[in-house]
């Protein structure tokens, strides 16, 4: 299926959208669901845009199925209706959702491609995640696939697949290897983007509609960027 791309006044990317779904492409710094920090989540602005799309007068219902780390770009599906959600979740339990993701990163890793299986354990007390590579207490176990898809001037261009969903999973476990996230202080770049963004961008998405039954393949845009241009 095509990529349908609409922006509108609250700088919105959609991606795609019918009944029952809807895809939009996050920015750097968009809280897929609201924090501490009490900034408007893109859910909400997403509710917005659809409010104002179809003139809805009551509360618009959208189901939140998955999130990316707020410095991370790409991908985010919502539910837009209570028939749905179950279902993609549904989906996301079973991994019959492929998620691809393309990294930037400091170094080269050591494979052209390779899998890594790492067991990650989180501190929520600087909401961090350290990888370890045989099972300790409290941890989970973390798989991913990568390849090298293009060697620019200072840094690597990987293509992602994960195996498993865990928290800071890809930026975990490419730092655990040597190959820090172009931006990710908190996993071992050297500095930050000036946006506070990292260089971790969700892709590509397929998968069978919920509702419809149909194969949905979506790609996101990159960011408006030097580095990402130069990965095209």
């Amino acid at each position: 299926m095509a990529d349908k791309t609409i922006s509108n006044k609250n700088n919105l990317i959609n991606l795609y959208e019918d009944n029952h779904i809807i895809v939009v492409n996050k920015r750097a710094g968009d809280l897929v669901q609201g924090d501490k920090t009490g900034d408007k989540p893109l859910g909400d602005i997403v509710k917005a845009y659809l409010k104002e799309k179809y003139n809805k007068p009551g509360n618009v219902y959208l189901g939140v199925v998955h999130r990316l780390d707020r410095p991370t770009t790409g991908l985010v599906i919502f539910a837009k209706t209570s028939k749905a959600l179950p279902r993609l979740n549904a989906l996301f339990v079973s991994k019959d959702i492929n998620k691809t993701y393309w990294a930037v990163v400091k170094n080269a890793p050591p494979k052209e491609k390779d899998t890594l299986i790492h067991w990650l354990k989180k501190n929520p007390k600087n909401n961090k995640s350290t990888a370890f590579s045989k099972e300790v207490k409290d941890s989970k176990k973390a798989i991913l696939h990568y390849k090298i898809l293009k060697k620019l001037d200072n840094y690597v261009l990987l293509e992602i697949n994960l195996e498993t969903g865990r928290h800071h999973q890809i930026r975990s476990q490419l730092s655990s290897i040597g190959c820090p996230i172009k931006g990710d202080l908190k996993y071992g770049f050297d500095r930050s983007n000036k946006d506070a963004s990292i260089h971790l961008h969700a892709r590509h998405i397929t998968f069978v509609h919920p509702v419809k039954n149909e194969p949905i393949s979506i790609t996101a845009p990159l960011p408006n960027d030097p580095i990402w241009d130069a990965c095209l």
